[in-house]
């Protein structure tokens, strides 16, 4: 009877532990979003503006379309140690606050490898960014591009009706950053691919 006590208690013990790991790598996932905006405007000095906002809050911020109009201009670029082609389709455009719009982004692979890269968002002036919210963009995910792949890279966004009145032109930036370790286990996994094909 005490054996079976005993194996009763280190299956209990064994739970909690299984139970803590659990806890203990939620917390871990849930601070890497404010870890991630800490080391963007710590770190590379840049300033990252809201992510993604639900459909509720796009339909609340179209509710008040304004007849004002702003020039939202585009721009991009890479990192020094990403060999990625980078740049907007289009320089500007015009919209009005309240109404959702579409631009894309051109992206390429110039290197001789898959490469998995992260963009890295900002907004000018930094007083607007928090009326720029996207509702789809390519900066949520990982972008994977095969040796010489391209791709258009979607963005939809909505500014604030309130914006306020003295900001006439939003500037939505993006840089490229490689991703060291999910492009290593891509290469990694394509290296253990390559050899079971092998004869």
């Amino acid at each position: 009877m005490s054996g079976s006590g005993d194996g009763q208690k280190a299956q209990g013990r064994g739970t909690a532990k299984m139970v803590g790991v659990a806890i203990a790598a939620f917390a871990f996932t849930f601070s890497l979003v404010p870890l991630y905006r800490v080391a963007c405007e710590k770190v590379f000095g840049i300033r990252v503006e809201n992510a993604a906002i639900g459909s509720d809050r796009a339909v609340a911020l179209g509710a008040g379309k304004s007849d004002r109009v702003i020039t939202v201009q585009f721009d991009g670029g890479v990192n020094s140690k990403l060999p990625w082609s980078f740049h907007p389709e289009q320089v500007s455009m015009k919209v009005r606050p309240g109404e959702q719009y579409d631009t894309t982004f051109y992206a390429r692979n110039d290197g001789k490898r898959a490469i998995v890269g992260n963009a890295v968002p900002s907004i000018a002036p930094a007083r607007a960014s928090g009326y720029f919210s996207k509702t789809e963009c390519f900066c949520f995910t990982a972008q994977t591009l095969q040796a010489g792949e391209a791709r258009d890279m979607p963005v939809r966004f909505i500014i604030a009706p309130d914006l306020p009145e003295e900001i006439h032109t939003i500037t939505l930036s993006y840089t490229f950053f490689k991703n060291n370790e999910l492009t290593a286990q891509l290469g990694a996994a394509g290296s253990a691919t390559a050899s079971r094909a092998a004869p």
